[in-house]
């Protein structure tokens, strides 16, 4: 598909499926209330000085919240995944299955980063100081754009070995194309930008309305982005 091809189908996605949109704007509710009841619990537990309540609210918390977060996240690449499959549907919720697929792309995020910082790290102490920041900067580029395509070869089959496959996911970049894809990310990040700059200026007028706004543009970015992923990477 040609750039505008994606940027108009992922525009129109989180609209012509405003049902799957409402439920991941509720799944993202209560996780902003488990959040902040987390903080409330230990900050009243602290203020009477119970450690072992704040210590237990804490967990509790946390736990749920992380849950919540990783459903979420697994609903996303649902929604990368039928980009993929150019199915103009949405998913539903399944959550055994999102929250596994949450936890293993949080995993995958985390090889995909460690190993560029590691190598920077070493080559940090090996070269001068510049040359080793010339090579953080190719090496985070590099695997950044590998996270990418890991995340949609995660997406596409569900399994974490695939995802990992790192020699594989460098050579997705090339099949998808590196200017097509910087392309893209930048596109996104443009729309993102104008759209919460709008949300801010209405939040200066009224901040009540513009919080709720801007949960709502969070969501609906978050759609576009996860199918405009998804689209993508459709022709490899």
């Amino acid at each position: 598909m040609e750039i505008t091809e994606i940027i108009q189908d992922a525009l129109a996605y989180p609209i012509n499926n405003i049902k799957a949109f409402i439920i991941y704007l509720i799944l993202g509710i209560i996780l902003g209330i488990a959040t902040a009841g987390t903080v409330g619990a230990v900050a009243a537990s602290a203020a009477i000085d119970n450690v072992l309540a704040a210590l237990g609210s804490g967990i509790i918390g946390v736990v749920i919240a992380l849950f919540i977060a990783f459903i979420i996240t697994g609903y996303e690449l649902d929604i990368v995944k039928y980009g993929i499959e150019r199915n103009s549907g949405a998913p539903g919720i399944d959550i055994v299955r999102q929250f596994i697929n949450g936890v293993k792309l949080f995993a995958v995020e985390i090889v995909y980063f460690i190993i560029p910082i590691v190598i920077s790290a070493i080559l940090a102490v090996i070269f001068q100081h510049w040359v080793s920041i010339l090579i953080a900067a190719i090496l985070g580029i590099i695997f950044g754009l590998a996270a990418f395509m890991a995340q949609c070869r995660l997406a596409k089959t569900g399994d974490i070995g695939y995802a990992l496959s790192i020699m594989d996911a460098i050579d997705d970049i090339s099949r998808v194309g590196v200017v097509k894809l910087l392309l893209l990310l930048i596109i996104i990040f443009i729309i993102a930008f104008i759209l919460y700059f709008i949300v801010g200026l209405i939040s200066q007028w009224n901040p009540t309305v513009g919080g709720i706004i801007m949960g709502i543009v969070g969501v609906y970015i978050t759609f576009f982005s996860a199918r405009a992923t998804g689209l993508i990477y459709s022709d490899v």
